[in-house]
């Protein structure tokens, strides 16, 4: 039962320093790294809203957009190795901080381009940027969750969620009078900057390394070594994060082309997905502390398979959101899961845990659209989410492979 934190010694520093802080003060902190989840939420959900209006616009196929879409991944790769680096040595508080600012530059650029070159070139990027602010902000988690000693984790990736949820709500106005993705981005843009500039000297503070610490972290491997159980741990994360990237940049085109919704209501099951995902992680701490996270990694994976056979089963618009809303609960709880546990790893820095396992869950959330791509055009968009429906499956087998999942 996930009622307490059992914190490494690293995760335990900062506790030290906030031991005598005021309880407000150490809320408007809670509240300041939530609020960067949240503007990196809302960043790819912006991108991720207006996908089906700059497929239209740049004409494009099915398997073009899984083409452009694996820039993104590219990006992702290019910096895996660097990130837990850069972030180790120069400190989550300021890289954080960094990240994001450029992770929103990168998105203004998407809604630029006018060939599909300037698209994946943005998107190379945008995924470069999205990899560095990953991590940074899951390592600004971890180490706020060690200052509460209690399972918090989750509420800060429903805050990440709601941005989902915001960003839709966002793009629909935007879509219906009329101003492009350009504009669209560009607005949204100025809103985050200013959520930073309120909001990043409420960050947990972090030093950076030592002269000789660098100095040794410079001369391991660039890549973080992976043991057994952060190994199983990336894959139920890359499971559960191949679900969520499908619903990101799919479902729209899902409810457009295959459930044949009307004009209004296509954003309809991104809605719903993102509704749930976001109440499903701002319930799942207390859910988790009462059940235990085996059992309620297991019902996620259900859940998962369940949503996506129904709005395969049932392409008509109730039944399709219903399945999505199911699709979103599931994958609420296990990335937020995976994250907690891999950051509390003993012997490894938790931002050098993080990096491992959410580089290769990552992965899943940005190589599972473009590959869809590919599939949808050789055997329909329908058969293709049904194939995505055996990775819920693979979640609630996977988790009895992990012995620190209890």
């Amino acid at each position: 039962m996930d009622t307490e934190i059992n914190l490494s010694r690293k995760v335990r520093k900062p506790l030290k320093l906030y031991k005598e802080a005021k309880q407000s003060y150490l809320n408007r902190m809670r509240l300041a790294v939530s609020l960067f989840y949240f503007s990196m939420g809302l960043t790819f959900a912006t991108w991720a809203s207006r996908i089906p209006d700059i497929k239209s616009t740049l004409h494009l196929t099915e398997a073009d957009l899984g083409t452009v879409l694996f820039a993104i991944p590219c990006g992702q790769l290019l910096m895996m190795p660097f990130s837990a680096r850069i972030v180790v040595r120069y400190g989550s508080s300021k890289t954080v901080v960094a990240g994001i600012i450029m992770y929103i530059a990168a998105m203004v650029t998407l809604g630029l381009g006018t060939e599909i070159w300037h698209l994946m070139l943005s998107l190379f990027f945008f995924g470069v940027f999205s990899n560095f602010t990953n991590i940074s902000v899951n390592t600004q988690g971890l180490l706020t969750e060690g200052i509460f000693r209690k399972p918090i984790m989750s509420s800060f990736h429903g805050a990440w969620s709601l941005a989902g949820f915001t960003g839709a709500l966002i793009g629909l106005l935007m879509m219906n009078i009329g101003l492009p993705p350009r504009i669209h981005f560009a607005v949204v843009a100025v809103l985050l900057y200013v959520v930073i500039a309120f909001n990043y000297r409420q960050l947990v503070k972090t030093k950076p390394a030592k002269p000789q610490a660098a100095e040794a972290d410079r001369k391991r491997s660039l890549i973080p070594k992976l043991n057994p159980a952060l190994a199983w741990l990336g894959v139920i994360g890359f499971c559960s994060m191949v679900s969520e990237g499908i619903m990101f940049d799919w479902s729209g085109v899902y409810f457009k082309d295959v459930v044949k919704a009307p004009e209004s209501l296509v954003i309809l099951g991104y809605t719903s997905f993102m509704i749930m995902m976001a109440s499903g992680r701002f319930i799942g701490d207390k859910v988790t502390a009462r059940f235990g996270r085996k059992r309620v990694l297991q019902v996620s994976g259900v859940l998962i398979s369940g949503g996506m056979y129904l709005a395969v089963f049932l392409p008509y618009v109730i039944p399709a959101a219903i399945g999505f809303m199911l699709v979103g609960l599931g994958v609420s709880t296990v990335v937020p899961g995976v994250y907690s546990l891999a950051g509390r790893t003993p012997g490894i820095e938790p931002s050098k845990a993080l990096t491992a396992v959410s580089s290769v869950s990552f992965l899943g959330f940005l190589i599972g659209p473009p590959v869809i791509g590919y599939v949808a055009h050789a055997v329909g968009l329908k058969m293709s989410f049904a194939l995505i429906g055996i990775f819920g499956v693979g979640i609630a087998l996977l988790v009895n492979k992990v012995k620190a999942i209890e």
